[in-house]
């Protein structure tokens, strides 16, 4: 059985499966269609809280992706975040795993948020925004508008993404006893161990 929402468009905008609650589909024009399984991002995630490094290593390398995501150079997320988590030694898997926060189904709020927010901070009334495409085409006459309000928003997601790893790692690391020690014995001297 599945429970299925159309956008006024009549396009499918998105199906949950409830004989497999894991799968989230999701259909944003005719022919695209993504798949999210949660048990992926369940087991993803778990990857990450467990790995064997300092937490704030661990939530800096989640943060900088995070702050990637926002930005609106579509297709060039994940080569920036690992760009970035070679230039200045981040943690790649949570770099990478951070750059994919802004999903198919957030980027255009996050676009239309950043255009007003961008707008309003160089002192220009927000025009209605149409958008098309990701495609830089249709978004080059917005362009300074949403590289500055996404800028400003995917600093301080990035801050909230640092903040919020971190306490889960310390805190998923806080059921495992030798995860527990190692993650007590890093926070008190301050960086990895050998």
């Amino acid at each position: 059985m599945m429970f299925i929402s159309y956008s006024r468009d009549g396009y499918l905008r998105e199906a949950y499966s409830i004989d497999k609650p894991d799968l989230i589909i999701v259909k944003l024009r005719a022919i695209e269609v993504y798949v999210i399984s949660t048990d992926k991002i369940k087991k993803q995630f778990k990857r990450i809280l467990s790995l064997d490094a300092h937490p704030g290593h661990i939530a800096t390398g989640f943060a900088v992706g995070v702050f990637i995501s926002f930005t609106p150079f579509f297709g060039l997320h994940t080569p920036l975040a690992v760009a970035l988590a070679f230039i200045f030694r981040l943690n790649k898997l949570t770099c990478i795993t951070g750059a994919w926060v802004n999903t198919p189904l957030t980027v255009f709020p996050v676009l239309a948020g950043s255009y007003k927010l961008g707008e309003t901070m160089l002192g220009n009334k927000p025009a209605l925004f149409r958008v098309t495409s990701l495609e830089w085409g249709s978004l080059k006459e917005y362009a300074s508008a949403i590289i500055l309000g996404s800028s400003i928003i995917g600093f301080f997601a990035a801050l909230a993404s640092y903040a919020l790893c971190y306490w889960l790692v310390v805190a998923f690391r806080k059921n495992d006893p030798a995860l527990k020690q190692i993650t007590n014995e890093m926070e008190i001297v301050g960086e990895e161990l050998e």
